[in-house]
């Protein structure tokens, strides 16, 4: 049988929710601009965090290019 998914505004909040059959709270409803500064702000998590990692790194000097190959490889980078 087929699971039916609605969305139900949340009580005393205005964020909204999907919620299964049995009620339960399976996901978010954002605007896009929500959803926008949302994933800006993981981006530049991200950054600060390579930066750290990079900084931690002494004595090995590498070209942006070579470290952008590197953050590709290990599914760091897009």
């Amino acid at each position: 049988m087929a699971t039916t998914v609605k969305a139900q505004r949340a009580r005393r909040s205005s964020r909204r929710f999907l919620v299964n059959d049995k009620g339960r709270r399976i996901g978010v409803v954002l605007s896009m601009r929500e959803y926008e500064e949302f994933i800006e702000a993981a981006e530049q998590r991200d950054d600060v965090r390579y930066l750290k990692e990079a900084d931690a790194i002494k004595g090995e000097d590498i070209s942006l290019e070579e470290l952008e190959v590197q953050l590709r490889a290990e599914g760091k980078l897009r």
